[in-house]
């Protein structure tokens, strides 16, 4: 079952125990001297939040360098002004912290763009660059296909002086946007398409968060990844395996560049969830159209809408071990193990709690009126270390509606007129009367309690096959509970550009009812367990002192096992 759940849409099932080959590579490395130390990092675009995806490779990157005593940095890949925005940079800080992980030191890209220049300068000067007139069109146009070779640029047999004095005059600015760009002469048949003469530097007249209005030429990606991994000295390269194509190039970056440090690239599968999109594009594009409550509204699969949803950094972090390192494309985790992981961590953590979200007004008739008595209950039953706490019962008490039923069908072993059922941590009450609006809608139930039926009395004159929850009317605490559904109705949304039509119209159902009163000083991000509800979060955006809101972290069970 657990392989099914990690693996829905492989050829091959991804065993949970696969062996990590990049912690192999490492360990083998230090044994056979080849390096010294084990140095990783971590290097996302600062263009959009972190998702669950990303904290795969945060969580490889930062634990492997761990286990061998070595050092993680973070390092932004800021090579895109236009997508770039300080405000991802901050965030990207404080979900990798608030994951459980502290860099080693902090890196941009943007703080090596001199020396990438440098490097570009020498690669020009040994023949190996030029600058090339054609549109970002006629390159791909001439490029070729998997069969075909491609057709080399008119200008690639520019001289060195030439492609010198152009390519300083691109840094000077004297050329528009698209006017010109630098590309390698490598090998335009190539079998591997990446090979074919690929851009190094574009022109983009934009200001950058880091650096203002200093450039306006900036690094592709293939090219500023490797010289960044060199010059901090990182020797595992670890990336996704959409890169395993681009290896040829960054080794040819690195060997072409005279780089003193030489780090090695190895890849993995990334981590991909059912019902959720993990592109940062189409994330952005939820946001931008208001159809989420942000970057971190809780149906989101950003780490910051995971936080705000309540899941724990342990949960997640189980998650990520237990999928493995493994080498494949189109791995799909059932978003229910993530779930089952949140459930685990929580169980033993989360405080027990009575709420009723759609209340309905209970009146036991025989109970002495004015008074209030506290009743004992247990804050967390599978941790008995946490003790007890203790609940007031009177006379009005709310319970859920859908307790109730006027006619019930058969097996229905909850209220209805004439039945007896436990309260929980209560007595045993009987439905008497109904009473009914003018429309005819039930508005309140009246009931009568048995004394001798006290939880925790020992009781045992007879039994009730109904237990329900409740919680004390004149004591309770009005609260909004936020319960969700997949965002995504689809298992595998990354194959289709149009994705808006999936999106659940019902990933979000509001509810407005009462909590127990020691939940009065609950605080955002505190966690716990509502009988027969799930496990709920208080949510840090919309809470306020005199607004309660809970978000449904996840249900009480799953209909899977995990085995």
């Amino acid at each position: 079952m657990l392989e099914r759940l990690i693996s829905v849409e492989t050829t091959k099932p991804v065993s949970a125990s696969s062996s990590n080959y990049i912690k192999t590579i490492m360990a083998e490395d230090l044994k056979a001297g080849r390096v010294k130390e084990i140095v990783t990092r971590f290097p996302p675009e600062p263009n959009g939040y972190l998702h669950i995806g990303h904290a795969k490779s945060i969580c490889l990157n930062f634990e492997l360098a761990d286990e061998f005593g070595g050092r993680t940095h973070l390092r932004f890949d800021d090579t895109n002004p236009l997508k770039e925005d300080t405000e991802y940079v901050e965030s990207i800080k404080e979900d990798v912290k608030w994951l459980g992980f502290d860099w080693e030191k902090l890196f941009f890209a943007s703080d090596f763009f001199e020396e990438m220049y440098n490097r570009a300068v020498l690669l020009i000067r040994k023949g190996k660059a030029y600058v090339c007139d054609l549109t970002a069109e006629q390159i791909r146009e001439t490029r070729g296909t998997l069969t075909e070779p491609g057709k080399e640029s008119p200008y690639r047999n520019r001289s060195v002086e030439e492609n010198l004095d152009l390519f300083e005059r691109m840094r000077k600015g004297e050329f528009q946007n698209g006017e010109k760009v630098l590309r390698a002469k490598i090998d335009m048949a190539s079998p591997n398409i990446n090979m074919r003469d690929p851009v190094l530097y574009r022109i983009s007249h934009a200001h950058h968060h880091n650096t203002g209005d200093k450039w306006c030429i900036y690094p592709m990606y293939d090219y500023a990844h490797p010289l960044e991994d060199a010059i901090e000295g990182v020797t595992h390269s670890i990336c996704t395996m959409e890169f395993a194509d681009h290896r040829p190039l960054y080794d040819w970056v690195v060997r072409e560049c005279e780089m003193e440090c030489v780090p090695q690239q190895y890849e993995f599968g990334r981590l991909n969830l059912t019902n959720t999109v993990m592109s940062k594009r189409k994330l952005k594009q939820l946001v931008d159209e208001k159809l989420v409550d942000g970057w971190d509204d809780p149906r989101m699969p950003t780490i910051s809408g995971l936080r705000r949803k309540g899941y724990t950094p342990e949960a997640i972090r189980e998650l990520c071990r237990e999928v493995g390192v493994v080498k494949t494309n189109n791995s799909v985790v059932d978003d229910k193990l993530l779930e089952h992981f949140i459930r685990e961590d929580l169980k033993l953590k989360a405080p027990r709690t009575m709420a009723v979200l759609q209340p309905l007004k209970v009146v036991i008739t025989n109970y002495p009126e004015g008074q209030v008595e506290m009743l004992d209950a247990e804050i967390n039953p599978e941790n008995e270390a946490m003790g007890t706490r203790q609940i007031p019962f009177s006379r009005e008490i709310y319970i859920e509606r859908d307790d109730f039923m006027e006619e019930p069908p058969k097996g229905y072993h909850r209220l209805f007129p004439g039945n007896e059922v436990r309260l929980k941590h209560a007595y045993f009450i009987k439905c008497e009367e109904v009473i009914k609006d003018a429309d005819g809608n039930v508005v309140e139930l009246r009931c009568t309690y048995d004394p001798e039926t006290k939880s925790g009395s020992g009781f045992t004159g007879r039994k009730v096959k109904g237990t329900i929850h409740w919680v004390e009317a004149t004591s309770a605490k009005p609260a909004e509970f936020r319960l969700y559904e997949p965002l995504i109705l689809d298992y595998n949304m990354e194959e289709s550009e149009s994705f808006l039509d999936k999106v659940n119209p019902n990933s979000l159902e509001i509810l407005h009812g009462y909590v127990e009163d020691n939940m009065k000083n609950a605080k955002p991000y505190d966690k716990f367990q509502m009988f027969r509800h799930g496990y709920f979060n208080v949510d840090p955006k919309h809470t306020t002192t005199d607004k309660l809101v809970f978000n449904r972290i996840v249900s009480l069970k799953s209909s899977f096992q995990v085995k």
